[in-house]
C-alpha cells in the first residue's frame, strides 16, 4: 500500500487548497494547507479523511459556524446552529470544477466532505435536509468524471435507499459514461473496499431497474459494472438474478450474452441448475479420464500442473462449462474450497478434448497458504469428477507467521 498511499500526498493537498482558494475568491483554505503537512505516514483512507475534515473546517469558518464530530462518524455540525453551510461548500466546489486541474485523487476527500455536509442532521421529515440530500447526490455525479464517487454515495444509500435510488436512476441516461457507471457501480451490494449497506443486501431487487436501464449501454466500462453488479446480487437472490438474465436474453443485443455470462459466473461455479440451464450447460453424457498431475508435491512458490480428457459420449453436440475446485488447507487444518474457471467448449458427438492446466500456488495478501494435503476436483456442467490429493510444502522463509 506504500505507493497507493502516495496518491494523496503533500503536493496533491496543496494543489487542492490552491484550487479551492481560487474558486473562493482567492481566499486561502488554511486548514487544508496545514493538512498537507500531516499526511505523511498515513494510510490512503486516513489521508482522505484528514483532508475532508480540513475542507469542512475551512468551510465552516467561512460560514460562521463550528464543526462537530468527524468524517468517519458522520456527526459534523450535528447541532443546527453549528451548520457548516452545505450551500457554500457546494458552490465553491462547482466553481472549482471549472478548472481542468481539479481532478484525480484530490477529489476523494472532496466527495467525502460533500457527503458529510449534505447528510448533516439528515431527517426524512425535513424539507431542508431533503434538498441537501438530493443536491449532494447531484454534486457527486458532477464530481465522478474527475474521480469516481462510488464510495462516497454509500452513505446516501445507507441514509435513505429509496430516495437515493430515485435520484440515481436518471443517471442511467446521462451523456457521460462515468456517471452512468456510477449508477451501477456505486449501488453494488458488495462493492470491493466499500462499506456494506444493509438495505442493499436485504433488498437486492431494489437496484434491478438500474441494471435494466444499463445492460445494453454502449460503453464496455458500464456494461462490465452491470455484469459485476448482477453477480453481486446472486449472493442474495439467485432466482432473481436468473430471472433478470432470462428477461435480457429474450431481447438481446450484441453484448447481452457476454453481460449475462459474466453476471452468472458465480452461479455457474456453484452449479446452480437454473443458471446452468440458462447458459446452455445441460446434463451432458461425458466420459472424463482420471486426472493426472505432474508432481504429487508442490513446493512454494510453485504450481500444480494437471491434465485430463473429456469425451462427448452422446449423439448430439454438447456445451460444457469446465471448471475445477481446489480445497486449500486453512490455519486450523480444515479445508476451504474455491472454484476456478477453466474453459467453455462445445464438443461434437464422439469428440474428445485434451485439457492441460497450470495452477499457480504462492503466498498472496489475499490468500495465505499452509502446508498439508490439498484436494483438486473437476467440475463439468455442475457435476464433479476425478478428485486428486496433492501435498503442499512451504519453505520456512515463506511460512505464515
Amino acid at each position: 500500500m506504500g505507493v497507493m498511499n502516495e496518491l494523496i500526498n503533500r503536493n496533491t493537498v496543496l494543489s487542492l487548497a490552491g484550487l479551492l482558494g481560487e474558486a473562493d475568491g482567492a481566499n486561502p483554505w488554511v486548514t487544508v494547507e496545514e493538512s498537507a503537512q500531516r499526511v505523511d505516514g498515513l494510510q490512503l483512507r486516513a489521508r482522505s479523511d484528514l483532508v475532508a475534515e480540513a475542507i469542512l473546517r475551512d468551510n465552516a469558518l467561512r460560514s460562521g459556524g463550528q464543526t462537530v464530530g468527524s468524517v468517519r462518524d458522520g456527526r459534523w455540525g450535528s447541532d443546527a446552529q453549528d451548520d457548516p453551510s452545505y450551500g457554500r461548500l457546494a458552490a465553491t466546489i462547482r466553481r472549482a470544477l471549472r478548472s481542468p486541474d481539479f481532478t484525480g485523487w484530490m477529489i476523494w476527500p472532496v466527495s467525502e466532505a460533500v457527503t458529510t455536509a449534505a447528510l448533516r442532521g439528515w431527517s426524512s421529515d425535513s424539507r431542508e435536509t431533503y434538498a441537501r440530500f438530493d443536491d449532494g447526490l447531484t454534486l457527486l455525479a458532477e464530481l465522478t468524471p474527475r474521480l469516481t464517487a462510488e464510495f462516497a454515495i454509500r452513505r446516501f444509500l445507507a441514509a435513505d435507499l429509496d430516495r437515493a435510488v430515485t435520484n440515481i436512476l436518471p443517471w442511467t441516461a446521462n451523456h457521460d459514461e462515468h456517471v452512468r457507471r456510477l449508477a451501477s457501480e456505486g449501488t453494488r451490494p458488495f462493492l470491493p473496499w466499500a462499506v456494506r449497506v444493509a438495505a442493499l443486501t436485504s433488498s437486492p431487487e431494489r437496484t434491478v431497474p438500474i441494471l435494466d436501464a444499463l445492460r445494453a449501454d454502449p460503453s464496455d466500462y458500464v456494461r462490465r459494472s452491470v455484469a459485476n453488479h448482477l453477480n453481486d446480487l446472486s449472493r442474495q437472490n439467485p432466482k432473481l438474478v436468473v430471472q433478470t438474465a432470462a428477461r435480457w436474453l429474450e431481447e438481446p443485443d450484441e453484448n447481452t450474452t457476454w453481460v449475462v455470462r459474466h453476471g452468472l459466473r458465480t452461479l455457474v461455479k456453484r452449479a446452480d441448475p437454473d443458471a446452468l440451464a440458462l447458459m446452455g450447460f445441460s446434463d451432458a453424457t461425458v466420459q472424463v479420464s482420471p486426472m493426472t498431475v505432474a508432481h504429487e508435491t508442490v513446493v512454494l512458490p510453485g504450481s500444480l500442473d494437471f491434465s485430463f480428457t473429456v469425451t462427448n459420449e452422446g449423439d448430439a453436440p454438447v456445451r460444457l462449462a469446465i471448471d475445477y475446485a481446489v480445497s486449500y488447507v486453512k490455519s486450523s487444518g480444515a479445508l476451504a474450497e474455491k472454484v476456478f474457471k477453466l474453459s467453455t467448449r462445445e464438443l461434437q458427438a464422439g469428440e474428445t478434448l485434451d485439457v492441460h492446466k497450470r495452477h499457480a500456488i504462492h503466498q498472496m495478501t489475499t490468500r495465505v497458504h499452509y502446508a498439508g494435503t490439498h484436494l483438486i476436483e473437476l467440475q463439468i456442467n455442475g457435476r464433479r469428477y476425478s478428485r486428486r490429493a496433492f501435498e503442499v510444502e512451504i519453505p520456512p522463509e515463506l511460512a505464515p507467521s
